[in-house]
Order: structure tokens, then sequence, then C-alpha cells
């Protein structure tokens, strides 16, 4: 200040003008910098966006200057154009939860993730809405629950179990027909969490979820980026090659938790358990033969002698890695299969018997010896 005084009083307005006006910068990059950076975003990352090209940069190439720095290259060079900024939508704010696995979100997001190196597929996602900590990834071919019961299968053995989890209402998650008029009214995926003990939370619009969609459109420009840097080109590899870029994503965007508990809980049921919490399971009626029908195929109860309390009782039939299970009272039952169009014969009971017989052929009068007891 006591300079620019000492200028005022000698040159009067125009001692505050600045000398350096319509100079360059001091710290302005020399141009051959600028255009080395330029040629290297053209020949190597040209769909790239200036954060995600500046973190290249900076990670194989050594150049350390600021996103802008980068963003106005793009700019000038044509490889990025500005964008307009959008007229803001006004949302009800909701503030995380405190404590890290009290609220996973989960979604899966189909897209062309290998650049037409292979098919499109989906991505299933499990991130914390306290941290933004991407807890499982999971590629497969579509959104299916088999593909939900291995990601969620593996998070519990890393991580523990949950207190609850957030979704969108697909058929998956939530029944859409609230007065159903057969069924349990709970999807399996909804039934296999309530045995774990885990709440399942349906969101009323994308919005409401709004953590787990945007991280979906961070993934779409990143990991696809990413897996064509590492010339990954199939499922399989890529399943294998998700938990090292989960732990540098994470690096990058989580933060801190409000509260340092851990909402995690402990003590997993064991391997058999979770077996059969996370198979496929429905309720079927037996017959008077002990006999269900599953996919087209009959299941006949076997027995060592005749179970009377078992006709008309209702069974559990569980499915998991296409193996058929039946349980009575948590019990596993014997049984044979047959081909629904090629079944036996069904046995007829005494109080059928006769009608089955021309009565007039097979009835005779006789007469009792007179020492007939």
């Amino acid at each position: 200040m006591d300079r620019l005084y000492k200028r005022f009083c000698k040159e009067g307005d125009k001692g505050l003008v600045s000398k350096r006006r319509g100079q360059p910068s001091n710290n302005r990059l020399p141009n051959v910098v600028r255009e080395a950076i330029s040629k290297i975003i053209k020949e190597h990352y040209p769909d790239f966006g200036p954060t995600f090209a500046n973190e290249k940069l900076k990670e194989a190439h050594g150049f350390e200057v600021s996103n802008e720095t980068v963003r106005q290259i793009m700019i000038r060079a044509g490889i990025w154009k500005g964008k307009h900024r959008k007229h803001p939508k006004v949302h009800q704010m909701r503030l995380r939860r405190p404590s890290r696995g009290e609220l996973i979100q989960i979604d899966g997001s189909p897209h062309d993730w290998f650049e037409r190196r292979r098919e499109s597929c989906c991505l299933l996602v499990l991130i914390d809405d306290a941290s933004s900590e991407i807890m499982g990834l999971r590629f497969v071919e579509n959104e299916c629950l088999q593909g939900y019961f291995d990601l969620v299968r593996s998070y519990i053995k890393s991580h523990g179990r949950p207190l609850a989890f957030y979704s969108d209402r697909h058929t998956i998650f939530h029944v859409p027909e609230v007065e159903a008029t057969s069924g349990t009214g709970v999807t399996q995926f909804s039934r296999a969490m309530s045995a774990l003990d885990i709440e399942v939370i349906p969101a009323n619009s994308p919005q409401a979820k709004g953590r787990v969609e945007r991280c979906n459109g961070t993934l779409q420009d990143r990991l696809t980026k990413e897996m064509r840097l590492a010339k990954i080109n199939d499922i399989e590899t890529a399943n294998a090659w998700l938990p090292q870029f989960i732990q540098k994503h994470n690096k990058r965007f989580a933060v801190a938790p409000l509260s340092p508990v851990d909402a995690h809980r402990e003590g997993l049921p064991s391997a058999t358990d979770l077996d059969h919490i996370f198979s496929l399971q429905y309720q079927r009626k037996l017959t008077k033969n002990l006999e269900i029908s599953y996919k087209n195929v009959i299941y006949q109860v076997q027995t060592q002698s005749p179970s009377y309390r078992m006709r008309g009782a209702y069974i559990t039939v569980c499915e998991r890695l296409h193996e058929v299970i039946l349980l009575y009272n948590n019990k596993r039952l014997d049984y044979k299969t047959f081909d629904k169009h090629n079944r036996p014969k069904q046995p007829v009971s005494a109080k059928e018997l006769n009608p089955h017989f021309d009565q007039r052929k097979i009835s005779r009068k006789s007469k009792p010896k007179p020492n007939h007891p």
C-alpha cells in the first residue's frame, strides 16, 4: 500500500494501473510446454475430460499444471468444448448418513463399457452413503438377481453386514403390484436380505439416490478409459482387475464420514447358511403322492415309510447353481425326478379301485361251507 500511495501521489490515477498490463504473466507456461501437453492429449487422451487428462499427465508424463490450464489448452486445440451452465434444479437436500455401512446405495448401470471391443453389459455398483466409497463393483451380462447375489455375498464377506440397502424400484428389489393376488409380496432379494437382517429401502426417484447415479456417470467416463489403457477386453479379466481400480478411485474421491464408528456388523452365517440364503426359494404344495412340479419337472419325495402328515404340506424348493434342494421343516428331503410329459401312472386308492372294474364280470355268488367260522 505504501508503494501504491507513493505512485498515486506522483502520477495520479495512472499510477494505480499495473505496469505489466498487456504483457504475458511471469507464471505463464512456455509455449513449448503447452504444445507438448496438447500433443500428448491429442495422441493418448483425445476423449478425456480436462480433470482426468490432467491426472494422467501428472501420473504418466510428469507434468505439474492446474486443471484450468489443461482445460484452456484443450479448448484452444479444439479437443474440448466448454459447456454451458444449465439452469439449476432445486431438489430437497438430504444429509449423508453419519456412519460407514449405515446405508449402501445399490444400482446397475447398462453401458458400452468396453467401447465396442465386446457387446454391451451391465456394471453393478455398491457405494457407501456416508463416505462415497465404492464398496463393490461387478460386471455381468445384464442386470439380474444372481449377479446381485454374488456381489452382495462378496461384499458381506469383505466388510460385514450393512444396516440397509438403498435401491431403485426394479423388480429385483421391489414388487410392483401392491395388491398381488398370489405370492409372498417380497422379492427373492428382499427375502435374502431379511434373513441377514438387512433392510431394503426402495427410492421414489433417481434424484433420491443421486450419489450412486453420479457415481455411475463418473465410472462411465473414467472406468471405460482406464480399461482401454489397461487393454482389458472381457468381463472375466475386468472383474479380476476391478479391486485395484476401486482402491485407486476411493483414494481420489472418498470422503471421511462424520462418525468414526463403523456400522457394519460381524457374526456372519456359515458358508452353508449363505448358500441357502442366496438361493432361489419357492413354496410348493405336496400332492397325496408326495409330488411337486417345478420348471416342468416332477419331483417325488422318497420316504422309508408312508408319511401321511406330509400330504398337502408346503415344502421349500431351493435352487442355486443348477442344484435343486427340497426342504421340509428345515430338513433335506430325498427325491426322484420325472419328465412332466412322461410321468408314471398315478396309483389308484382303495376307495377308487372298484369303479375301474366291471362288477358283472368279477362278481360271484358263493356259499360258505358249514364249518366256516
